[in-house]
């Protein structure tokens, strides 16, 4: 696996991070195109990349299994769409480093998946898995994703998968040829 993922970062992302995390003021002036529901769309047009995007429900942070109070970055799931491929790479930030030598376990009714590590980004080891975990996600009603950080917390971000079918679409005709 390259070290930035089958796609690569998304490029746009700072930008997009700066809208989900700063408020209406600041949709006002990007390229968000959808937020009907828990999952918004963006899209980047140079070049073209389209995201469905939403951040966690819920955030439990433990620690040898006790609650405890950490700084965390942006925590965000991804469906990152080109227009050179149909079906979207999965990817999730947990918003800190994560343990080198881990993986995010993702839990979509009874459906588990691993997402691979990379600093501060997760990924599906193949475009065969985000198929399979896109499937999950437009079937399920939450996602829960497990994580360790380099500090030794275990973390717990519950998604609402509420909009992700219409989300996940609406991003795939904004990045369709």
């Amino acid at each position: 696996m390259a070290s930035l993922g089958q796609f690569g970062a998304p490029l746009g992302i700072a930008a997009l991070v700066m809208t989900l995390s700063s408020g209406v003021q600041a949709q006002e002036s990007t390229n968000r195109v959808a937020a009907d529901t828990d999952w918004s769309v963006f899209v980047e047009e140079s070049p073209k990349e389209c995201w469905a995007v939403s951040a966690p429900r819920e955030t439990v942070n433990t620690r040898d299994g006790q609650p405890v109070q950490v700084r965390r970055g942006d925590i965000l799931l991804f469906a990152t769409y080109r227009p050179d491929r149909s079906t979207p790479e999965i990817s999730f930030t947990g918003g800190y480093p994560f343990a080198g030598d881990s993986t995010v376990d993702v839990e979509i009714g009874s459906n588990e998946f691993q997402l691979f590590v990379d600093g501060q980004w997760a990924w599906a080891g193949s475009p065969e898995e985000d198929a399979r975990l896109l499937a999950a996600m437009r079937a399920g009603a939450e996602a829960v994703l497990t994580a360790r950080s380099a500090r030794g917390t275990t973390t717990r971000d519950t998604f609402s998968l509420f909009g992700f079918t219409a989300a996940t679409e609406e991003a795939a005709r904004n990045c369709a040829d």
